[in-house]
């Protein structure tokens, strides 16, 4: 063999996708999914699980997500999966890092090759980097801000990429919710997905429950419904006097993106009254932090975050400990807490604040994810404390324990 037919013979291993990060390092590897590129912020996920549902989890907005597990898309996609409510839009992650190349889907439930699903949602993503070494690196300086990009043909604007990536400003100070939030009001009756039946209907509520959604889930709304609630969706800046003409027994602060101080300017004044009426009130993740600014406390950007489906948190009202979904890179300063505030959960990898309660009000609230999806089901009790705070409220001799 000639060496002209020698060098043929070799697959051509020219890198087709780029992560720049904001302090000009450069990491080569091969596209996959939506060509273009894509600016935000650097995180790493820990869950071995639900790939779907982290990518199109609506706090995701603004981020690049590192896997650290390395096979991802070997079970496919499908449309049951996904947890934005809100279609009209693709909210969710802005880019995907990979240490192995997508392999063929092996599952029963697989509608689609996750390759085609990222095509089909516009998510740029990037196989064959060390994500280790990026998980460390992550862990050593923080989540630094980056630009991924990915080119069939291997052509880049390296000098743009890394100017692009040097001067976007990260997430702090961001309102990121108007772009993930519903545009309008609606109802939700579906009931969580069971074994060879898939999902059911609510058509006996017990409750009436406003959510709030700064960039809810899925799952959340299903586990409300579960719990005996008829669900009203209302949008990010849903006033506190329609929130409340609306006679709730309860009313749910969702998750979602950005730096809660940002989203807090118009959202934390709304919570505020909500406490005020003495609603039972239950707020998850980002909502979680804008009750802590609403009851006086404050928050802070985190290192790394808390990204991942097995993180150990503690629950200081019973002393038992559960295994937890997480995703957040915003935390609430537990010292800045005011004295009507109860610490009720903590996190056992950092100690950072991880709940709260209110002495004086059906009032509380997790940072992490209780819903899961993907994750273990531990919290699940949570939407059962919150049902007995209404339950309560509506009739005191029929409060139940968590």
């Amino acid at each position: 063999m000639t060496t002209s037919d020698n060098s043929s013979a070799w697959p051509d291993h020219k890198p087709t996708a780029l992560l720049v990060l904001a302090d000009g390092t450069v990491l080569e590897g091969f596209g996959l999914g939506a060509e273009g590129q894509a600016v935000g912020e650097v995180c790493f996920n820990t869950a071995m699980t639900g790939y779907e549902e982290i990518l199109t989890d609506p706090s995701y907005a603004g981020q690049l997500i590192t896997f650290t597990f390395p096979h991802v898309g070997n079970v496919g996609t499908n449309d049951e999966d996904i947890e934005t409510v809100n279609m009209a839009a693709t909210p969710g992650a802005r880019g995907v890092i990979l240490r192995a190349a997508i392999t063929d889907p092996s599952n029963y439930r697989s509608a689609k090759h996750l390759d085609a699903w990222l095509k089909a949602r516009g998510i740029i993503g990037l196989s064959g980097i060390d994500t280790r070494a990026l998980t460390a690196l992550i862990r050593d300086k923080g989540m630094p801000n980056a630009v991924i990009a990915h080119a069939k043909d291997g052509q880049f604007d390296l000098h743009g990429l890394k100017e692009e990536a040097r001067e976007w400003p990260g997430l702090e100070g961001m309102d990121l919710v108007p772009m993930v939030t519903s545009a309008q009001r609606f109802t939700w009756d579906e009931t969580p997905w069971e074994w060879e039946k898939g999902f059911g209907k609510q058509d006996k509520p017990e409750f009436n429950v406003v959510a709030i959604d700064y960039g809810i889930k899925r799952n959340i709304l299903r586990l409300l419904a579960g719990e005996g609630c008829k669900v009203t969706v209302v949008t990010a800046k849903t006033s506190a006097e329609d929130i409340l003409a609306m006679k709730p027994d309860g009313v749910f602060l969702s998750n979602g993106p950005g730096d809660p101080a940002a989203t807090g300017e118009y959202a934390v004044p709304v919570i505020k009254k909500v406490i005020e009426s003495g609603t039972p009130t239950f707020g998850i993740c980002l909502g979680h932090q804008m009750l802590g600014l609403a009851v006086g406390g404050k928050t802070m950007k985190m290192h790394q975050g808390h990204h991942g489906a097995n993180h150990p948190v503690k629950d200081l009202t019973t002393g038992k400990v559960e295994i937890t979904s997480m995703n957040h890179g915003f935390a609430v300063d537990k010292t800045t807490l005011p004295n009507n505030v109860t610490q009720t959960h903590i996190s056992l990898f950092d100690d950072s604040n991880c709940g709260i309660a209110l002495e004086d009000k059906p009032v509380f609230s997790v940072q992490y994810h209780p819903e899961a999806s993907p994750g273990p089901r531990d919290s699940h009790y949570l939407f059962r404390r919150f049902a007995d705070l209404m339950r309560e409220r509506k009739d005191p001799s029929q409060r139940k324990s968590a």
